[in-house]
């Protein structure tokens, strides 16, 4: 370990968060498939716990660095790409109170109003720092940008049934009109300029994650699997085979905490899949949840060893 702890503390990055989305989102698909493998559900309560403990020592360690180094949290806010990373923080508490709604739902309940009032403030104070009077290049750009809509689309997953449905529809239409605009422009980044750098290209992943969280939340609000249901779960598997053909250049990178990026998108779209597969009675879609899910676990089982590793070795927290 190459760096001083108190300098590895000023360049601890808010990307960590992605490491928590990640957790919380492999809890939340082993619970979904606990419905067809009951092992599947005590492997959630256990992950809870894990989720838990890693949400509280990187929120304990970033809040250090805010109160030591406050001019490093400003500098991450300042920046194109990280900007966009620190609705991670609020989306962490949404899916924290999706998972605690079974078992602990008065807890989950103020869990989910304190993540709805950090994710309409963040993605407010975000999308102000997009279009301010900085200017961003176009290679700044990349599917990182949609984790402020994705938040805004997983308020309704527990809103709607804890009774909130206006708010809910109200974060879903702001995270759609998001998800939209800025689709568009990722897609013109991705087709006429450069190709994505190598610690970007991980972020590739996120693209399937705003249809398949998208599908859950209309789904709950809804109560029904209709036509726009449909579009938005096959639109997360046609992201998804466009995800698979770039898996031959990702594999050739090195590591960075982006690769984490990878977990939540497959935790998502397993999500859909298990409820799709359940509400219709599909077992084609069952089976893809559930191989998605085995993908999941071993993605995150070895995204966390080689974190770990990067540890050591002083490969993070470093000046970039």
């Amino acid at each position: 370990m190459n760096d001083a702890p108190v300098s590895r503390l000023k360049h601890y990055p808010v990307t960590f968060f992605a490491i928590v989305m990640g957790l919380l989102g492999l809890t939340l698909a082993l619970h979904s498939a606990g419905r067809f493998i009951p092992v599947a559900a005590a492997a959630s309560g256990v992950m809870l716990w894990v989720s838990l403990v890693a949400f509280g020592l990187i929120a304990l360690v970033y809040f250090a660095k805010l109160l030591r180094y406050p001019g490093a949290v400003i500098e991450e806010w300042h920046h194109p790409v990280k900007l966009a990373f620190f609705p991670t923080m609020t989306i962490s508490l949404l899916l924290l109170s999706v998972a605690l709604l079974e078992s602990r739902p008065e807890i989950a309940g103020w869990v989910w109003l304190i993540g709805v009032a950090g994710q309409g403030i963040l993605t407010i104070a975000v999308v102000s720092g997009w279009i301010s009077h900085r200017s961003f290049e176009v290679g700044h750009l990349s599917p990182a940008w949609f984790i402020p809509a994705v938040g805004n689309v997983i308020v309704p997953i527990a809103g709607a049934r804890m009774g909130f449905i206006e708010i809910s529809w109200l974060f879903f239409a702001g995270g759609m009109m998001f998800w939209g605009i800025l689709l568009t422009m990722v897609i013109n980044r991705l087709v006429f300029h450069d190709p994505m750098p190598g610690r970007l290209f991980p972020t590739m992943v996120i693209l399937i994650a705003p249809p398949s969280v998208a599908f859950v939340a209309y789904v709950g609000m809804n109560g029904v699997i209709d036509g726009f249901a449909r579009t938005l779960i096959y639109s997360a598997y046609i992201f998804a085979a466009l995800v698979v053909v770039q898996l031959p250049k990702l594999a050739r990178l090195p590591f960075a905490l982006s690769w984490w990026a990878l977990s939540f998108p497959l935790a998502a779209l397993s999500m859909a899949s298990f409820l799709f597969g359940r509400l219709e009675g599909s077992g084609p879609h069952r089976d893809i949840g559930l191989w998605v899910l085995v993908i999941l676990v071993i993605v995150v089982v070895a995204l966390t060893l080689r974190t770990a590793l990067a540890i050591w070795r002083g490969e993070i927290c470093r000046p970039e």
